[in-house]
């Protein structure tokens, strides 16, 4: 099995309960290993829209990442996500960080994700559940690059996540 990162996010409707739904969906294909403080983030790239939750997220899979890529894609969709502007608004965001230590770029992937590295939304609940990772093409630890980017804006929320025991 694999180890997976993963970074969700949402601006609409009930956030948490979407975030709930999303990983107990992931939950359905993936061993979860660790879930994130949740929090509260400006929106980035479009700015005219409500804050965001954002999280992170360790899991060990068998997918490989094509595979992962559409069981996430099909997700978003399955929990009501609908086509809109890049950055805009959406129901939930399921973004692949990291697949193991690969580096894979295709068409529709790139691994790691090519903006994680100027996102504290993104960073910060990454560095509060894998510090030490290292990203396998910049060589920097995910406490490193949280560092660097800073956390400007970003505030914990009060609400956590439980994992739900494996059935």
């Amino acid at each position: 099995m694999q180890t997976i990162y993963l970074g969700l996010g949402t601006n609409l409707g009930d956030r948490a309960a979407n975030l709930q739904a999303a990983i107990q969906g992931l939950a359905e294909k993936l061993v979860i290993a660790a879930v994130s403080p949740i929090y509260q983030t400006p929106p980035w790239g479009v700015t005219d829209q409500p804050d965001f939750l954002n999280l992170c997220l360790a899991a060990k899979t068998n997918l490989p990442p094509v595979e992962l890529l559409t069981f996430v894609k099909n997700l978003e969709v399955e929990l009501g996500r609908q086509p809109a502007k890049r950055w805009g608004p959406r129901l939930i965001d399921i973004d692949i960080l990291f697949y193991a230590n690969q580096l894979i770029e295709t068409e529709n992937m790139t691994i790691p994700h090519p903006r994680l590295a100027e996102r504290a939304f993104v960073l910060r609940p990454l560095a509060d559940i894998a510090p030490d990772f290292v990203h396998p093409a910049l060589g920097e630890t995910m406490a490193d690059l949280a560092e660097k980017v800073g956390d400007v804006g970003i505030r914990p929320y009060p609400q956590t996540i439980a994992l739900q025991p494996a059935s």
